[in-house]
């Protein structure tokens, strides 16, 4: 299996197979990113959609040197989301969370438990609903750390700030999130 870099490469040269590997391999995660920051699964899709295809017209300006394509096409993405936001400039918060993506990112059981199901589904809409509360600052910070799990130094390069400053982001995110679910009555003290 090609690393993200050779595919790059192979992309570059004309490689229509390589190209759809890339899609395969990143689209799941960013999707994920973008419905933490929407809460609304067709301007996800959108989103997804356009960010791929900026991928593509500037993927000769990829530079392995500088960090991993996962965290290239992270900040492509938070770029895509800035300038999103920029546009629309309306009130983000949805009540779009009821729809069959809430649970996106959770593992399948071997053996469905529809209660179980049912616990897991609410308890995902219930922190979507939480995360749409904070400052998009924070909220990116935890999304990126907490939820896409990238170490501190690709949050910094994807922000464009200092790792102290990544790391004092997600501290207030997380403290932010754990009142927002405990006004939810999720959490207690």
């Amino acid at each position: 299996m090609e690393s993200d870099t050779q595919l790059v490469a192979l992309c570059l040269s004309g490689d229509q197979s390589a190209w759809e590997e890339l899609l395969h391999r990143h689209s799941t995660r960013l999707y994920q990113f973008f419905y933490r920051f929407t809460g609304n699964r067709q301007e996800t899709e959108d989103l997804t959609q356009d960010v791929f295809l900026r991928v593509y017209q500037t993927l000769s300006s990829y530079r392995p040197a500088e960090g991993s394509f996962k965290t290239w096409v992270t900040s492509v993405g938070r770029n895509l989301l800035i300038d999103h936001y920029r546009r629309s400039r309306h009130d983000r918060q949805t009540s779009s969370l009821d729809d069959e993506t809430s649970g996106v990112g959770e593992r399948p059981s071997p053996r469905p438990d529809p209660e179980r199901t049912a616990r897991r589904s609410e308890l995902g809409r219930q922190v979507e609903r939480a995360l749409l509360e904070l400052r998009p600052e924070l909220r990116e910070a935890v999304v990126l750390r907490d939820l896409q799990e990238l170490e501190y130094r690709e949050i910094q390069r994807i922000l464009g700030v200092p790792e102290g400053t990544v790391k004092s982001r997600i501290n207030r995110g997380r403290i932010e999130l754990a009142k927002a679910l405990e006004r939810m009555g999720l959490v207690r003290e």
